[in-house]
């Protein structure tokens, strides 16, 4: 360290009597994936800048909701219609117990539980559908 001067690394004052011109074209020894990735950082930030890659992003923000609402709706459709096919498969249940439970097969529990299970799914079904409605 010299009298009166501050010790800074030597990248920040670099003895430039020692350098030749040969150093100076040449870029420092860093690898290829390195090179790529700070070009690719300078090449995204200047396409963010301009208005055509604003107008692409706009429109793919558009697209992205529009799609996200018409899945959303989609999804709704499709569990109602599970729901309501469940719903159809333990009313048949309802109806197999019944008979049972007439001839005296079986207790009234059963019946009461293919009902309950009727009831219920087919109230997941129907409000599935109406959020479709709501949300249309």
């Amino acid at each position: 360290m010299v009298r009166g001067k501050p010790s800074r690394p030597r990248y920040c004052t670099p003895n430039l009597d020692k350098i030749s011109l040969i150093k100076l074209m040449t870029m420092s020894n860093v690898s290829t994936a390195r090179k790529l990735s700070i070009a690719a950082r300078i090449a995204s930030q200047q396409v963010r800048r301009t208005r055509a890659f604003a107008a692409i992003l706009k429109a793919g923000r558009a697209t992205a909701s529009h799609f996200g609402r018409v899945l959303g709706q989609l999804w709704l459709e499709v569990t109602g219609f599970v729901f309501l096919s469940l719903a159809g498969i333990g009313c048949l249940a309802f109806f197999r117990e019944c008979t049972k439970y007439h001839a005296g097969r079986i207790s009234f529990s059963r019946v009461v539980l293919a009902l309950c299970f009727t009831g219920l799914f087919g109230w997941f079904g129907v409000s599935s559908f109406w959020r479709v409605r709501k949300k249309g």
